[in-house]
Order: C-alpha cells, then sequence, then structure tokens
C-alpha cells in the first residue's frame, strides 16, 4: 500500500478522535471555568454577608443579647441572598430561584451555631390563651388561632418558612458511673458543666488554665507577675455629654460605665440609664481573671473528679457510645470517636496548649456537632426544595477548611444543584469574622510597643522586645457612629485598653 493511502486512512481515524477530544477539552474548560466563576460568587455573597454582620454588631449597644443578635443574623441572611442574586443575575437566576439551590447558612459563634434553613412551621395545640370571639371569651391554642383558613395569621399550621433554627451548643454528653453530665465547649478554654456529679445537681462554668501560680493579689502566668491594679477602661459616648473614659464592665452581655460621681449607668438605644445605688461594683482588674481561672481548673479536677474523664465516657441522646463511622453510617472502628485519652489531665501539654488533650476534645466535639446537625439539615432541605431534582448533600469539608471553622466566629454557606455543563455545581464558602465581640484570637490582637508601632500578637519580632506599652483590638480601631439628642450624628473611634481577661487563652500565650 502506497504511504498516499496510508495517510489518507490516518486522516480518516484521527480527524474525527481529535474533534471529538477537542470538543470534550472544551467543554471541561468551560466547566471548570464556570465553576471557578461560581465559587467567586459565592465567596462574594459570604464576605458580604459577614461584613453586614459586623457592620451590625459594631454599631449595636444589645449585640450580645440573643434577640438583637438574632435579628442580626436575619439581616446578614437577607444581604446574602440579595448579593448572590445580584453575582449571578448575569447567569438568569433571581434571588427566589436561588434560594432553592441554598440548602443551609451556619454562623458559628463563641459556643454554639446558628443554622438558617427551611423549617416546617409547626404551632402549639395545648398552650391556651383567652380570647373574645363572637360567642364572648373563649380558649384557643395558637394552632387554632393561627389556622390555615385564618387570613389574618401571619405564620400558619404546617407552613414551609426559611429562618434561623434555635442555637446549637458545642455540647457533649458524659456518663461516668453514677455520674451524668454535659459540657458544653466553647472556642478557647471557657466550659459550661451541667448535671449530676457525685449525687449532687452542678451547673458550673469557667476557665481552664494551667501555669498559674500564687494566691490572692500576687499570681503569676508562666511566672510573669500579674498587674493587680490594671482595670479596663472604654471610650464611650455618653448622650448630652460627649466623649469619656471610663471605667467599664460587662455583665450578661450588657456594659456598664462608671461616672466621674462614682454611680454606674448603662447606654440603650442612646439613652443613659443610671443604676440604683446598691448597683453591685465588681472589680474590672485583669488579675480577677486568674484568680478565677485557677480555682475553676482546680475544682474540676479534683472537687468534681473529673481528672479522669475520657472520651469513652462521652455519650449520645440514647446512651450509646460515640463510634467513628463511614458515610453511610455504619462503625468503622472500635475506637470511641472522641479518644480515650484524659480530658482534663496532660503530662505532655499545659491544658491551654493548641496540643493538649483538652483541645483535642474541644475541637472534636464542635467538629462532631456541626457535621451532625447541618448533615440533617442539609439532607431534610431535600423536603423543601420543590422542583429542584439535585439530591442535597453534606460535602467533604477539607482539614484545613475545619480549622478556620473550628477557631473562629465564621459563616459557612452552600449553593447546591445549578447546572455548570458538565456537571452539577456543588459549593461552599467559608467566611471567617476576626472583627466581633464573639471572641478574641491573636489575629484581633494589635500591641503597642514603647517605639509606639503596632504589632500583631504573632509578629517575630516580639519576641526580643521587651517594652509592650499596651494591647487593643481590632475592633477598636473601627469607626462607630451614634445619633446625639439634636439629632446629629458622631463619629469616633473607641480606642479602650484590654486586660488579659478578656482574651482567649490562645492570645494569652502568645504574650509569654
Amino acid at each position: 500500500m502506497k504511504i498516499q493511502y496510508l495517510a489518507v486512512i490516518f486522516i480518516i481515524i484521527i480527524l474525527p478522535i481529535s474533534v471529538i477530544l477537542n470538543g470534550y477539552t472544551r467543554s471541561q474548560v468551560e466547566t471548570l471555568d464556570l465553576q471557578i466563576s461560581y465559587d467567586n460568587k459565592l465567596n462574594n455573597a459570604t464576605y458580604d454577608a459577614v461584613k453586614t454582620f459586623q457592620l451590625n454588631t459594631i454599631n449595636s449597644d444589645t449585640s450580645d443579647l440573643a434577640n438583637s443578635k438574632l435579628t442580626d443574623i436575619e439581616a446578614s441572611a437577607n444581604i446574602f441572598f440579595k448579593s448572590i442574586a445580584n453575582n449571578f443575575n448575569m447567569a438568569g437566576y433571581n434571588q427566589d430561584v436561588l434560594k432553592d439551590y441554598v440548602p443551609a447558612l451556619v454562623y458559628t459563634m463563641y459556643d454554639g451555631y446558628y443554622i438558617y434553613s427551611p423549617y416546617t412551621n409547626t404551632l402549639d395545640d395545648k398552650n391556651e390563651v383567652e380570647v373574645i370571639g363572637n360567642g364572648g371569651v373563649e380558649k384557643k391554642s395558637d394552632a387554632q388561632i393561627l389556622h390555615s383558613g385564618n387570613e389574618n395569621a401571619t405564620y400558619k399550621q404546617g407552613d414551609k418558612i426559611s429562618g434561623i433554627k434555635p442555637y446549637i451548643s458545642y455540647s457533649c454528653r458524659y456518663k461516668k458511673g453514677n455520674d451524668d453530665f454535659v459540657i458544653t465547649y466553647s472556642l478557647d478554654n471557657y466550659i459550661v458543666i451541667q448535671g449530676m456529679i457525685g449525687g449532687n445537681w452542678v451547673y458550673d462554668s469557667g476557665y481552664l488554665l494551667d501555669n498559674v501560680g500564687g494566691t490572692g493579689n500576687n499570681m503569676t502566668y508562666r511566672g510573669v507577675p500579674i498587674n493587680a491594679s490594671e482595670n479596663l477602661t472604654e471610650t464611650v459616648y455618653v448622650p448630652n455629654e460627649g466623649l469619656k473614659t471610663l471605667p467599664c464592665i460587662k455583665i450578661n452581655g450588657v456594659k456598664y460605665y462608671k461616672d466621674n460621681d462614682g454611680t454606674w449607668f448603662s447606654i440603650m438605644n442612646e439613652k443613659k440609664y443610671k443604676q440604683p445605688e446598691n448597683f453591685e461594683e465588681r472589680t474590672t482588674a485583669g488579675i480577677k481573671f486568674y484568680q478565677k481561672a485557677q480555682a475553676f481548673t482546680y475544682k474540676v479536677r479534683t472537687t468534681y473528679g473529673l481528672s479522669d474523664l475520657t472520651g469513652e465516657h462521652a455519650v449520645d441522646e440514647n446512651e450509646h457510645t460515640i463510634k467513628e463511622k463511614d458515610e453511610n453510617g455504619n462503625d468503622i472502628s472500635n475506637n470511641n470517636k472522641f479518644g480515650n485519652y484524659p480530658i482534663f489531665s496532660d503530662n505532655s501539654n499545659s491544658i491551654e496548649d493548641p496540643n493538649s488533650n483538652f483541645n483535642q476534645q474541644r475541637l472534636a466535639v464542635i467538629r462532631y456537632t456541626i457535621e451532625k446537625n447541618l448533615s440533617i439539615a442539609i439532607n431534610n432541605y431535600n423536603n423543601y426544595s420543590g422542583g429542584v431534582t439535585t439530591n442535597f448533600q453534606m460535602p467533604k469539608l477539607k482539614e484545613d477548611e475545619w480549622e478556620k471553622i473550628l477557631n473562629n466566629v465564621s459563616v459557612i454557606s452552600f449553593l447546591q444543584g445549578l447546572n455548570i455543563g458538565g456537571k452539577i455545581y456543588n459549593g461552599y464558602s467559608i467566611i471567617t469574622n476576626n472583627v466581633t465581640n464573639e471572641v478574641v484570637n491573636e489575629e484581633s490582637i494589635y500591641i503597642v510597643t514603647g517605639d509606639n508601632k503596632y504589632h500583631t500578637a504573632n509578629d517575630k519580632d516580639l519576641q526580643s522586645n521587651t517594652n509592650i506599652k499596651g494591647a487593643y483590638l481590632n475592633l477598636d480601631f473601627e469607626i462607630k457612629t451614634v445619633q446625639k439628642s439634636d439629632g446629629g450624628n458622631l463619629t469616633f473611634i473607641p480606642r479602650r485598653k484590654k486586660t488579659r481577661r478578656h482574651w482567649s487563652t490562645r492570645s494569652i500565650r502568645m504574650l509569654f
């Protein structure tokens, strides 16, 4: 056969294959480009949600209160959906359509998290109230008052509503002998213990710290003396009086300020509320943090007898040991999911060190509670997704992504089911919030040295610099606007000096 014939045969065979491969490659590149574009759009919308939450909490005097926090999260979620609709507008998706592809938003907080997702409105049919009807006064339940036939009802029985579900704490139940109790963890070393221990009902809370020495006002942490006279002050706008720098304390989410005449007051909705003369003056000295942490740590290990508590004592709601499971829910290990090491005793590390047994347990519990409840919320979304045929599932997050979630206040968003050509889009975004009152970590602290330069807590040049003048939160450099009584606005930076008791133990370690 002549070589020309072979060349023709080769072209006839190879040309269609190359055309098909070229089309497939171009399709894959377009799909990848579209996926990257969608990832960016989702990240932008999630960032907008975080920024909205920051602005609302910074400029609110009640942002630490539960009702106010729910309002702030609602506003943040609304901005997320508006932002994602704007970002996807060119792709032909509006806000109402995109809502069907967002199975959940997660707002992680200091000691728990909120999930924003659809749920079925179930009204109480037992709690009865007296109402006036045509036949006089009669008793009706919520379910009767807000019946589907009542046109004036805002929410009706069985309605599918998108909103914030009840707060879920980072909690784990433990059973050790006759002891049965729950420990609620947080993003640092603060814990809450509640339940039966030693035949007594216990409800106690506090910070856990090792390396605290001394007693009374002569205390040290890691060998460094604690300044007993250090107090917390804050620059605040006092209605009708202007800016003042005053001693400040925080009780149950409310800040109280000590005026120049010795009286205490709070500020709510731009009004000054003077406290009664018998208002309990609580010290703002930072040394109290170490005194209380020392006492609480001792109590956990000795009085409550939890020095030998391990992850093997962790049980679920059915009192079964919590085991490692595969993607189908089958046990894949005989080991307890939370390990068999003593949680509050560690011969190798201090309890506040990142690699301590306590921190390993804390992170494992936080991750387990988020994975468990978020998986349920996303899987249940299939019942609410209307005409969307996607099977919504919890994606597998990477370890570095879990590291961000477990150590920071953050917002996690999910977007699933959109067709991007070669496959179905299944994306998520994690944006951390370091400008928050929820928790203070090393990224949130600016340290001032003798040369009047600001440093982050983990700057290497701080190790050799012993002339530290003070430290401030990044939150204190955020511009705050308040409305004055004369109708005008005042913009200022409420910079205040922070005592060590307001820093997380991770932040404290950076200074010693």
